[in-house]
């Protein structure tokens, strides 16, 4: 076992394909189906959103696609990014286990995100594109998108979850620095937004009302903007995995592999860029890993959802996915992790839950900012309020180690930094952090509302 604490691969080492878990799932995923026919989608159908060569990746079924040079050239600003053994940590909780996280904060935007973003940018471009609409919670995935846009000379409209748009100033700054206009979700300037503020004019938005918004601008656009999404499809998990393949890498820098691996999930790309190549592992060498994925307790899919065909926005425009799901019409509590506040997950994700791969847990978000508090104060890093569900339970496995006497190797994706989220520090200092515990009856209630295939 090496004594370093960084594991930094070089730039020559940057890996040159994005994984497709696809290939090798020990059954293919639900198909997704057309809301009006009820039948399988086509290419065509989803051609008004998205540029033809995102359609393909999202149903091939190879095991590899190679990464296009212009993406990689901008990958190159801050990839690979470090691989750092949390040591001080380790001390701090007096553990046997060995605690490793990937830092996807090096990023220009702050995090995972601009990973699928450029990639998706440039796709868009190669197909002659001028325009891109996207919606946004915490502001991560809209900075790193409108950021994206402007390298490749496309305009970016972001519709931002109103509580966020109010909580996170400075996100709505950032998206506006790189060119992007910025619009607070639910708004006026859609059928979609109408309709929800009509219902409840005080609404605080959440991610499914923010798509519906984004998706309306694209397809009424008369093909002059397509639309773009962070989180939850399989291109989009795929383009992280990339993170996954440098991890690979730096775990034989440090002369170790993983015994657990954590990550935060909303949307699952940032879990599942992490755990995906090392999925393979297990399925297809037999490798003895847990993967454990960490949702907060006001916004539990995984948990307490149900594994059935749903809308994936509130405004019922999008195909129906078969995942695990609080109801398109569940508006989460406001809490401070607004990239978690989704009624659904990636199919990916929900599948290998379903099939017993992975497990998941969900936490409060009060013992989640105590173990964002540690982790600053131990490891110098203040971690985004999203991440720090991952940071809590790697601190949880390390102490069950320290009962067990266990030295087991916990790797996390420490997804993005919180230089943006202090308002909610503030606030977990001032002890003004309610949690909240998603009641049964009311996921009973959205779930009500589910359509009904056969």
């Amino acid at each position: 076992m090496s004594e370093r604490t960084r594991f930094d691969l070089p730039q020559s080492e940057i890996p040159k394909a994005w994984y497709n878990i696809q290939a090798d799932l020990p059954e293919p995923l639900p198909p997704v189906i057309h809301p009006g026919t009820l039948q399988p989608i086509g290419p065509d159908d989803l051609a008004p959103l998205f540029p033809m060569a995102l359609i393909m990746q999202e149903v091939s079924q190879e095991r590899y696609v190679e990464i296009p040079e212009p993406v990689l050239d901008v990958y190159r600003l801050w990839r690979p990014t470090p691989l750092i053994r949390a040591r001080r940590l380790e001390q701090h909780l007096d553990t046997p286990a060995h605690i490793y996280y990937k830092y996807e904060g090096t990023s220009p935007s702050g995090s995972h995100k601009p990973n699928t973003a450029v990639a998706q940018a440039f796709y868009n471009k190669e197909e002659g594109i001028k325009a891109l609409t996207t919606e946004t919670g915490a502001g991560q995935w809209g900075s790193a998108l409108s950021m994206a846009c402007h390298f490749f000379d496309l305009d970016c409209e972001v519709y931002m979850v109103k509580i966020s748009y109010q909580q996170k100033p400075y996100r709505r700054s950032l998206m506006q620095t790189f060119g992007a206009t910025v619009t607070p979700s639910p708004s006026n300037k859609t059928n979609a937004g109408r309709a929800i503020l009509e219902q409840d004019p005080d609404s605080p938005g959440s991610l499914g009302i923010a798509i519906s918004e984004a998706v309306e601008a694209a397809a009424t656009s008369g093909g002059t903007k397509k639309y773009s999404l962070g989180s939850v499809l399989n291109h989009v998990l795929m383009h992280q995995t990339i993170i996954g393949e440098e991890v690979v890498k730096q775990m034989e820098m440090a002369g170790e592999y993983p015994d657990i691996m954590i990550g935060c999930v909303g949307g699952g790309s940032n879990f599942a860029g992490l755990v995906l190549p090392f999925v393979r592992e297990k399925i297809v060498n037999g490798k003895d890993i847990r993967f454990i994925a960490v949702e907060p307790t006001a916004a539990p899919s995984l948990t307490k959802g149900k594994y059935v065909y749903d809308f994936g926005d509130t405004g019922k425009m999008t195909p129906l996915v078969k995942m695990y799901t609080l109801g398109h019409s569940f508006i989460p509590a406001p809490i401070h992790a607004g990239g978690l506040r989704y009624h659904g997950m990636a199919p990916i994700v929900c599948h290998l839950y379903d099939l017993g791969i992975i497990e998941a847990v969900a936490v409060p978000q009060n013992p989640v900012f105590e173990a964002a508090v540690t982790f600053a104060r131990t490891e110098g890093i203040v971690p985004a309020p999203e991440t720090s569900h991952a940071v809590r339970v790697a601190i949880d496995e390390a102490l069950k180690c320290k009962e067990s006497g266990e030295s087991k190797t916990i790797v996390f994706n420490l997804s993005g930094h919180g230089h943006f989220d202090m308002a909610a520090y503030d606030a977990y200092f001032s002890g003004q952090l309610p949690d909240y515990d998603y009641p049964a009856e009311e996921v009973e209630r959205a779930l009500a509302d589910l359509p009904q295939i056969a």
